[in-house]
């Protein structure tokens, strides 16, 4: 499929977002200086009751470029923790002052605002200067050369009508050519943008404690729900029809002398007692662990899905023997909630399914051609991925209204076999 050219009226929003980001390089460089000056008054004392106002300022400005970088080319970039608050009490500005320059996030932002100017608005700065000075050129040059003995356009002297003509091809060129680097400006401007800006490695690795810890919570409370619905299904299924049993064997003992036809009928009701007890078990103990996945491995596990599907469920899965276990059972829950979503509100006749383990990464991919438009914060795909976030795994969602959705999962892991089974199924 071939990429779409931006049209015109986009070359000039990105060429202004350029020229915006050229002239707000000045607000950064007043907020650096402000903090700046905060740090030399530190000395004297002045510096405490500035630097905190003044660290803020620089925050707001380059949370605001965080932004800009998301919303305008889809660059997201991980800002840092919040500057720390004032404490309450006497000499809490200073105990707020002293905290900020601890934080490294502060320290990010100060070297992003010295050196957002000389960099980031040169850089920004060149689509509109090429697009003015094109814009003169073909608006002054087949003119001004015509007062006097000529003049020069760039590296051309412009003395005639020829070399005018010269000089104003290479004026649109110029014009042309500023239009064109717009985007590609700022998706370097974003770029380079989230290497100064993004979160220091501390903090990133204080939020992955933080999400890993919330994660280990959420499992620990599913975990709990769990073992109190095998509970309750064990105590209204399985358990009742035992009790029952047993009643119905102490009825059947007790007329087995004197009426043996009433004796024969409850125990054939004992015999259908036992069956769905046994069932209950069953059903109990494939919501907890299919046996299939137990014995066979993800692979056939999935393939026993498609075929339990009313839908037309085609199986690619390409895995290196057996995963570790809790991946295994992991991955299976989440295809058959990804499945059973598509069976309920796709439309759609026909789901594919795609199981693969490269790179240590296990990667599972249903998709189907419905209507689309799914909701990624729908409670069912909340809970597959608090399944899968103790794993470190993550789920993507593309699913535009009209079709198709197509979701990722992955989750890194290893393969505890080194032996490949590769094969294709259809349910």
């Amino acid at each position: 499929m071939s990429r779409r050219r931006p049209g015109t009226g986009s070359l000039a929003a990105d060429l202004g977002r350029c020229q915006l980001l050229s002239l707000a390089a000045l607000a950064v460089s007043g907020a650096g200086g402000l903090v700046i000056g905060a740090l030399l008054l530190l000395p004297v004392g002045a510096g405490f009751l500035l630097l905190p106002p003044a660290a803020t300022a620089l925050r707001r400005m380059s949370d605001r470029y965080r932004g800009w970088a998301a919303h305008r080319t889809g660059t997201l970039i991980s800002p840092p923790r919040p500057l720390p608050p004032r404490p309450a009490g006497p000499g809490g500005r200073r105990r707020q002052a002293l905290a900020i320059l601890g934080d490294a996030g502060f320290w990010h932002d100060l070297r992003w605002a010295w050196a957002e100017p000389v960099t980031g608005a040169l850089l920004a700065a060149a689509p509109p200067a090429l697009v003015w000075y094109g814009l003169f050129g073909s608006a002054v040059q087949p003119f001004v050369w015509l007062l006097g003995d000529g003049n020069w356009y760039a590296f051309v002297l412009v003395d005639s009508s020829a070399a005018m003509l010269a000089a104003l091809v290479l004026a649109l060129g110029f014009t042309a050519a500023g239009l064109r680097l717009a985007p590609l400006v700022l998706r370097l401007h974003a770029r380079w943008s989230g290497r100064l800006l993004t979160a220091p490695y501390t903090t990133e690795l204080v939020r992955r404690i933080e999400h890993l810890a919330g994660s280990r919570a959420d499992v620990l409370d599913i975990q709990a729900a769990e073992l109190r619905r095998i509970e309750r299904d064990l105590h209204d299924g399985a358990q009742a029809r035992l009790v029952a049993l047993g009643m119905t064997l102490d009825e059947a003992t007790r007329l087995l002398d004197h009426d043996p036809p009433a004796a024969r009928a409850l125990l054939q009701e004992v015999r259908a007692t036992s069956q769905r007890a046994l069932q209950d078990l069953r059903e109990l103990l494939h919501g907890v662990l299919p046996p299939v996945l137990a014995d066979r491995g993800l692979g056939d596990a999935v393939r026993s899905l498609a075929l339990d599907s009313h839908l037309d469920v085609h199986v690619d899965a390409a895995l290196p023997g057996r995963l570790p276990a809790p991946v295994e059972s992991a991955g299976y829950f989440a295809v058959a909630e990804l499945l059973a979503n598509a069976a309920k509100h796709s439309g759609s006749p026909e789901v594919r399914i795609s199981l693969s383990h490269t790179a240590g990464m296990l990667r599972v991919t249903v998709a189907d051609d419905g209507r689309g438009g799914a909701n990624a914060d729908g409670s069912g795909l909340r809970g597959l991925r608090r399944r899968i976030e103790p794993f470190d795994g993550t789920l993507v969602l593309h699913s535009p209204r009209g079709g198709p959705t197509t979701a990722t999962l992955e989750i890194p892991c290893a393969s505890s076999s080194p032996k490949t089974s590769s094969s294709s199924g259809t349910g």
